[in-house]
């Protein structure tokens, strides 16, 4: 009995492992893509990997402040104003204000840049959706369930434990 536990214990121990080394590959295939797109549109890939973050927020209906777009691709304030000012000069993006307190920034794609990110993405998302329609609602549901665990323990230790090695022991909060 204890040799036929083990062995499904071994069993789910591997399946665990390949699920490990699938998500790993999957995250340095799409860091692949945001490259390529770099190369294509002659960007820096911090420069495109800023971009995607702007075009994708946008795309959900959230679009990013220079603070929140700062957070998500992990550059200070003053790195990320930088670069903002190399996307703006090439034409990729427009800073707006149009919240009610003028002071706050809104990112925005260029009219130009969407249409050549949804030229480059769109076999991707074209062959992404044709994948995923092979698999019920409720089997999706249970990926995006499984995939919001793993992003929330990932969110947890990177605001708790590797932010204190990243300062020398000390906590420093890091938004999600």
């Amino acid at each position: 009995m204890e040799q036929v536990e083990r062995a499904g214990f071994d069993g789910l121990e591997a399946r665990r492992d390949r699920l490990m080394d699938g998500l790993r590959a999957f995250g340095a295939n799409y860091a692949e893509f945001t490259q390529r797109f770099a190369t294509w549109l002659g960007l820096h890939s911090t420069d495109a990997a800023a971009l995607v973050e702007i075009l994708y927020a946008e795309d959900k209906g959230t679009p990013l402040s220079p603070a929140r777009l700062s957070e998500r691709v992990s550059l200070s304030s003053g790195a990320t104003t930088a670069l903002l000012n190399r996307l703006e000069a090439a034409g990729h993006i427009v800073r707006t204000r149009e919240h009610t307190d003028r002071r706050i920034v809104t990112l925005r794609s260029s009219p130009h840049v969407k249409p050549r990110a949804e030229e480059f993405f769109g076999p991707y998302a074209t062959r992404m959706t044709a994948e995923m329609s092979q698999y019920t609602p409720e089997q999706l549901q249970h990926f995006e369930n499984f995939i919001a665990h793993l992003r929330d323990t990932m969110d947890s230790l990177l605001a708790t434990e590797y932010q204190e090695r990243q300062t020398g022991g000390r906590a420093t909060p890091r938004q999600t």
